[in-house]
Parts: structure tokens; sequence; C-alpha cells
């Protein structure tokens, strides 16, 4: 069925014009097309995966993660955003505690980020 299926996570915005400042600038993704009705663009992101964001009163209402980006590096990734001025979230809850934006599960390390309107996104290095 949906095994072999590309997933693209699709994400609401809720003022389109800062969130492909903050896609395309912040983060460094190539716009690939935007619809026909000029709300929503697709962005390019690696190994043939996408992110597409629309114009929706929703932006910004989940406490969930919407993406996570695998990175191989995430202390250079974090860096490297940082100096395009993304904030990275601090958390101290049982189950997750981040030290400088980076929780360590094992080998496994994580940290997360909202985008412009509101929405948790992460970045994810597996061990």
């Amino acid at each position: 069925m949906l095994g072999n299926s590309a997933v693209i996570p699709t994400i609401p915005v809720s003022d389109f014009e800062r969130a492909k400042e903050f896609y395309g600038t912040k983060l460094g993704l190539e716009p690939l097309k935007t619809n026909k009705a000029d709300d929503g663009v697709m962005y390019e992101a690696g190994k043939g995966t996408a992110v597409y964001i629309y114009k929706s009163a929703g932006a910004g209402t989940s406490q969930a993660t919407y993406a996570s980006f695998m990175v191989d590096d995430i202390e250079a990734e974090m860096k490297a955003l940082r100096v395009n001025g993304v904030v990275f979230e601090e958390y101290d809850m049982p189950g997750l505690k981040t030290d400088n934006g980076i929780a360590n599960y094992g080998d496994n390390k994580a940290a997360w980020f909202k985008d412009s309107e509101g929405n948790i996104l992460a970045l994810d290095q597996m061990g």
C-alpha cells in the first residue's frame, strides 16, 4: 500500500510571505513550485524529500513536531542555523531535557526550533 510512497510534511502558516522568508532564507531551502492560488509552496529538502507550506488559520496551534530534518552533525547544523537567526528551544521535563538546545538519547541527538509561524520543527542525528 503506502510503504513505497514518499511522505511530505505539510505545514500551515499564517503569514505566507514571512514563512517563505523563513524557509527559504533562514533554513536555506529552495522552492520547487508554488500552487496556482499562490498560497502554498513546496521546498526541496535533502535526499529527494520536500516540505510544503500553505496558508492556514491553524498555523502554530500544534504543540507537536511537524517535521524533523535528519542531519549528520547536529552541532554544525545548529551553528549554521543560529547564524541565520534560528532559536532553539530548551526543554526540562520528565523524559526530555536539553542542554544548549540538544537532547541526548543514547547515540541519538535531537533539537527543536519554531518556524516564523510558531510551528515546531526538529533536527535529528541518529547514532
